[in-house]
């Protein structure tokens, strides 16, 4: 059975926890070394379950704990030949942990096969990950995305479980506290994803046969959880929908407190 745990997530740090029982990968290490263990243990998970860390770019939240816990664990780290560099200029590749620049034509790892695609970010060189499981489980992370692209798209079109990325509310953001530029840069096309557009993906990827939706990466400022929730929420119904029967539709928490694992 395929396990799927949201250990963090948020603009405040993020990572995943994906495979089975006592084989699997993270996505991202975006809390420190301390918190990542904490929250694996709260999760049942042990770090020597492990494999490797999947990064998605290099920006902190996303890779705050990376060197202290790979180096820790000696824990082999993939990433895009473009995140590599901006990991080394930032001192995190510290020659302590194995560290692979990855092609998007994917590789085998904690018997699953590993894929990544392009996202439209600012970054160096982005990636969202596409994992097919031993048991044929189709799972995709695609966050920090500036719009949905066709090559988002296609890459997680028929996912069983997807993490998507409904980071802010755009209302709230204008007329919150962000200075101009930011705003403008979250809203661009290299910025995140919005509730609203969010919501309107996922009616699509429904009706390609995907049924487990985790909203993911919000913004602590310029979103909450029950609003990212009901705007995904009233969009499914809208299309005529309907929850626990054609898809299950959760957010993931900004810390996982309470140890919950998807398996399915």
């Amino acid at each position: 059975m395929a396990r799927f745990c949201p250990l963090f997530s948020g603009s405040s740090g993020n990572s995943y926890y994906i495979g089975s029982a006592d084989h699997g990968v993270l996505i991202d290490a975006g809390k420190n070394a301390k918190q990542i263990t904490e929250a694996l243990n709260r999760c049942e998970i042990p770090v020597s379950a492990i494999e490797a860390i999947f990064v998605t770019h290099e920006h902190s939240d996303h890779v705050s704990g990376l060197r202290v816990f790979a180096s820790r664990h000696k824990i082999p780290v993939y990433a895009s030949t473009g995140t590599m560099l901006a990991l080394e200029e930032q001192g995190i590749l510290n020659g302590k942990f194995p560290a692979f620049a990855l092609s998007e034509e994917g590789m085998e790892c904690a018997g699953m096969y590993i894929k990544p695609f392009p996202i439209p970010h600012d970054c160096a060189e982005g990636y969202g990950y596409r994992l097919m499981t031993s048991d044929g489980r189709g799972v995709s992370v695609a966050t920090d995305l500036g719009y949905m692209s066709a090559e988002v798209r296609e890459a997680v079109t028929g996912s069983d479980l997807l993490v998507l990325e409904s980071n802010h509310d755009i209302g709230m953001l204008r007329t919150g506290p962000y200075p101009y530029a930011l705003k403008q840069r979250i809203l661009s096309g290299i910025g995140h994803l919005s509730n609203l557009s969010c919501a309107e993906e996922l009616c699509r990827f429904v009706q390609t046969g995907s049924t487990r939706f985790w909203l993911a990466h919000l913004s602590q400022e310029n979103n909450t959880p029950e609003l990212a929730y009901q705007t995904s929420l009233c969009s499914l119904k809208m299309a005529g929908m309907k929850e626990n029967l054609d898809f299950q539709l959760f957010v993931a928490p900004r810390v996982n407190e309470t140890g919950k694992v998807m398996v399915f």
